[in-house]
């Protein structure tokens, strides 16, 4: 089974090779390493999609990566195949060559994103009106219409149910980490969703909000 493990570790050298050998150790095989996030402290935030046999349990990732010294795990969530950062491209080429189709084309990016954002689900919604959402991907939350009449969105940012009554409930089930970006000037924003969390950090969030005004780029 695959997990997506993710990981706070010194950025030096031999750290992640470290790391590496810790849960080669338990048998887990790294599939592919992603680096998230570096900080001002001189550590950094990756995230690793490893494998497991059947017969080890998730917990021993846990113990194995923080017996090594500086190394705290943020998180760990069963995940299918690997980051894919590059995938991003043939998702712009696909959004450029159905550009004349907007339908077509939010459904070309909501299909990639899951799995270059390391998010669960991710959908367009059209906000230059009454709100209605355009395409959605696979294990988007069903549509049940309770969406709010209009929403201003000025930027890239997290959502909170908690304090944005209007983000449907189906949303947040199983404390999924949200967040919304503007889609360039077209009226269309991107909402993706972690469930399980961990939350998205402000790289992350800067990364959909770019991401966000490249497809409106194309779309002009």
């Amino acid at each position: 089974m695959s997990f997506l493990i993710r990981v706070l570790l010194s950025d030096t050298p031999g750290s992640l090779a470290t790391l590496a050998e810790a849960l080669g150790m338990v048998e887990a095989n790294i599939q592919s390493v992603d680096v998230v996030e570096r900080f001002p402290n001189g550590t950094v935030m990756d995230d690793l999609v490893v494998t497991l046999p059947k017969h080890i349990m998730a917990d021993t990732l846990i113990t194995a990566a923080e017996e090594v010294g500086g190394v705290e795990v943020d998180s760990i969530r069963p995940f299918s195949g690997t980051v894919d950062r590059r995938g991003q491209i043939e998702m712009l080429a696909a959004v450029a060559g159905n550009k004349h189709d907007t339908a077509k084309a939010m459904q070309n990016l909501v299909d990639v994103i899951p799995r270059t954002m390391t998010s669960g689900w991710a959908l367009v919604l059209d906000i230059s009106g009454p709100v209605t959402r355009i395409a959605a991907s696979q294990a988007a939350p069903s549509d049940d219409g309770s969406v709010p009449d209009f929403l201003e969105l000025a930027g890239a940012r997290m959502l909170n149910p908690e304090f944005e009554d209007w983000v449907p409930e189906s949303w947040s089930l199983l404390d999924s980490a949200l967040a919304i970006a503007p889609i360039g000037r077209h009226g269309l924003a991107l909402v993706i969703g972690r469930p399980g969390g961990p939350e998205f950090l402000a790289s992350e969030v800067h990364h959909l909000g770019d991401l966000g005004a490249i497809v409106g780029a194309i779309l002009s």
